[in-house]
């Protein structure tokens, strides 16, 4: 991949690393001011969550998978020219007793500062992500559907005005509720029923103004957009801004959640290494989405990434 040339002379080129419970992603981008111009980006599943919630530890594995990820991305990052890198780390990371020694290792490894942000962070950098190039007339709920977190925010303009972090993620309820393959519909009720009172009791009390745009980003809403879509390969471009209706998010949760793994893997439109936690994202989606009475979620590709981009060449 060759070096490109900056958009403008006021633009800066920044490099950012997301590694999530379930993904290590990279974003490559020209940024100025709130603006993002993509450069490169590639995600890949390295599972560094799964079995977190039980153990409390980072595997070795997800470690390894991890590091190689990382390993690939460093010569883009260098032969892109960034000036900036920006690397953190979510859910997994802050929950696993060795989270201090998978930092140490990557700044031994790589010599890399990777900051493990918690979920008011993990909030306000994705609202930064999904704001950023609209023009703020509309009160915006972005949904952020991780490894191991979940994400709400509210806002209106350039600041959100409610967020709030469950503790409910697609690789955190595989494990703990998704055992069946498929799984069966008293694991799938359980899971609803749980995540119906973790964003239930995180709006208790709460006064929010009437949602007028729902934004949905990461894993499951792209994955759930690429097969609506039936892409493949993936197109990023044909997904950014792809509406997703309830009765369409719930058709495809019944024709998904019928299925043995082995058969999800093989849908148009879903990578492999995202079936086995796709069927609860889609819950947990769906979920939000009836709690908030939304008839529909507009995809976006504009996430944390985007939020951290500009961060990065802000100096903040």
């Amino acid at each position: 991949m060759a070096a490109t040339d900056p958009k403008s002379a006021s633009s800066i080129r920044v490099a950012v690393i997301d590694i999530g419970t379930n993904s290590t992603r990279l974003l490559i981008a020209d940024v100025e001011g709130r603006e993002v111009d993509e450069i490169y980006r590639e995600s890949r599943v390295t599972r560094l969550g799964r079995g977190v919630d039980y153990s409390g530890q980072l595997s070795a594995e997800g470690i390894e998978a991890v590091c190689r990820a990382i390993a690939d991305y460093m010569p883009l990052i260098e032969e892109e020219e960034a000036k900036e890198v920006m690397v953190i780390a979510t859910s997994a990371v802050r929950d696993a007793e060795n989270g201090g020694a998978f930092v140490a290792e990557l700044r031994e490894r790589f010599d890399l500062r990777c900051q493990v942000i918690d979920g008011d962070q993990e909030a306000n950098f994705t609202y930064l992500g999904t704001s950023s190039g609209r023009d703020g007339e509309e009160t915006m709920l972005v949904i952020d559907i991780g490894g191991g977190s979940t994400e709400m925010i509210i806002g209106r303009g350039p600041e959100p005005i409610f967020h709030t972090s469950l503790q409910a993620g697609v690789v955190r309820h595989t494990e703990r509720i998704l055992t069946g393959d498929p799984p069966g519909s008293a694991e799938l009720e359980s899971l609803a029923r749980d995540i119906e009172k973790l964003v239930q009791a995180s709006l208790e009390g709460v006064d929010l103004p009437p949602i007028q745009r729902a934004i949905a980003v990461a894993g499951t809403p792209s994955s759930l957009a690429a097969i609506d879509l039936e892409l493949v390969p993936y197109d990023p471009k044909a997904v950014e801004g792809h509406r997703l209706p309830l009765r369409t998010v719930q058709w495809w949760l019944s024709r998904l959640a019928s299925m043995p793994l082995a058969e999800r893997q093989q849908v148009p439109g879903l990578h492999p290494d995202r079936a086995q936690a796709i069927v609860a994202g889609v819950v947990i989606l769906i979920e939000i989405m009836r709690n908030f009475d939304l008839l529909e979620v507009e995809v976006s590709e504009h996430d944390i990434l985007y939020g951290c981009a500009i961060t990065a060449a802000s100096g903040d």
